[in-house]
């Protein structure tokens, strides 16, 4: 048995899985990749998500350390989210999971350069 966080989990897939399981955690990574962004330029890049879904996702993105969140004291106030070193780890098994998911869609070339190049990589 783990712990971490206050969770229990019977191996380290569960945890991982935990961490960034579900719909939209994933997919926030991948938006963020090594960009800086706010709120609303999340929203835009996540067509679907609800804005209490997207801020539930990132406070738990947030409390993992794969993400940090940075309040600008401005008016109106200024709220930016940046992927952590710890979460980068994250992005070859996100690359690993776009090149998988265009094989399986059977576009393997066109979204394979598509993940490459999301996170600034030439391929």
């Amino acid at each position: 048995m783990y712990t971490r966080n206050g969770k229990s989990y019977h191996c380290p897939v569960e945890a991982a899985l935990d961490v960034i399981g579900g719909k939209w955690k994933p997919l926030i990574l991948w938006a963020l990749g090594d960009d800086v962004l706010r709120f609303s330029e999340l929203q835009k890049a996540l067509p679907g998500v609800n804005t209490k879904m997207l801020t539930k996702q990132l406070r738990e993105l947030e409390e993992d350390s794969v993400i940090t969140r940075t309040i600008y004291p401005e008016v109106p106030p200024r709220v930016e989210y940046a992927i952590t070193d710890f979460g980068k780890t994250l992005i070859p098994i996100l690359q690993a999971l776009c090149t998988w998911g265009a094989e399986y869609l059977g576009t393997e070339e066109a979204s394979a350069h598509q993940c490459a190049t999301k996170n600034g990589k030439s391929g």
